[in-house]
């Protein structure tokens, strides 16, 4: 049989390292990696144009983009997994913020789209752990969805264009904001927030997923074989990259190999697995947690995100 070469965005990462530089490849489907710098510009293109065969894409973005019907379907290949509560920031002085329940009754902005999925994770994590009615919040995205259709929930009101989230926290005119805004004014409102993420690890196992991988619905009718293919094939590199930080080879430059040690030395286990198995528990949370932040209408079972030849697997 012919390869069929497909065009692939992914950013490169530990876990993605052996597939970018080809060490790895899918059997009979060798991928044509595309560059995007900015990878939320690669989400947009394939939410909206279907522009690659196989995507990295938020996991939110993509359970809003299944719910509007765009023609891919995921793989349980889980790519980026982060701790968010440090994603919620303000500035002490002016906010007047003594702790989490005091967002209530207040205005939160919300860097980019209100469905980016570090904000889903921060809000999920105040309502959970800290008691946050978030219902009572209203919540101000500094910009638009991935997905055209949605529609924002009642209490979302976007900032005007070009507005300074950041400044506007800073002044107090925002309690807080949530996403990565980059200022030395803003602290995050959790005490502890680094330790408090792994300590939510180790009490009840939380342990967020961001980013997966999401294939195009037309290759996957195509080319049974295909979804096995791409799973098996970045497990291959996923595992690559764990043996690296279980024996300590490399230096461990990046934030991600750091906090992937981390998690290994909390778990003792693989801190990057993949398949709908090992990960059950924190896709269901996710989808509850998108439920009740009005961003998909009801639940959904784990095994509908996912093609149905990757169901059994894991890695």
């Amino acid at each position: 049989m012919t390869d069929i070469e497909l065009t692939a965005v992914t950013r490169t990462q530990g876990s993605t390292q052996a597939l970018k530089d080809g060490t790895v490849t899918p059997a009979g489907f060798p991928l044509r990696f595309e560059e995007v710098p900015v990878l939320v510009r690669g989400f947009r293109r394939m939410v909206r144009g279907l522009e690659f065969g196989v995507s990295e894409m938020a996991f939110t973005t993509y359970l809003c983009a299944r719910a509007a019907g765009v023609a891919f379907t995921a793989i349980p290949v889980f790519l980026v997994r982060a701790f968010h509560h440090s994603a919620v920031r303000h500035d002490p002085a002016a906010s007047g913020l003594r702790g989490p329940r005091d967002l209530e009754g207040r205005k939160a902005g919300v860097n980019r789209g209100y469905t980016v999925t570090t904000g889903v994770w921060a809000r999920g994590i105040l309502a959970d752990e800290y008691g946050v009615d978030l219902g009572r919040v209203t919540w101000m995205p500094s910009g638009d969805e991935h997905v055209e259709p949605f529609r924002l929930p009642p209490n979302v009101v976007r900032l005007p264009p070009g507005a300074d989230l950041a400044g506007l926290t800073a002044a107090g005119e925002l309690a807080a904001c949530v996403g990565a805004v980059d200022d030395p004014r803003l602290v995050p409102l959790i005490p502890d927030a680094a330790e408090a993420g792994f300590a939510a690890l180790a009490s009840r196992g939380c342990y967020p997923i961001n980013h997966l991988v999401v294939v195009r619905n037309d290759l996957l009718a195509a080319h049974p074989g295909l979804a096995a293919a791409l799973f098996t094939a970045y497990a291959e590199a996923k595992n690559r990259y764990v043996g690296r930080l279980r024996d300590g080879r490399g230096e461990l430059a990046a934030p991600e190999d750091r906090r992937y040690r981390r998690v290994m030395e909390i778990t003792g286990a693989d801190p990057l697995p993949y398949g709908i198995g090992p990960n059950r528990a924190m896709i269901t949370e996710l989808i509850r947690h998108a439920v009740s932040q009005q961003i998909i209408d009801r639940p959904v079972a784990p095994e509908a995100l996912f093609a149905a030849s990757t169901h059994g697997l894991a890695a």
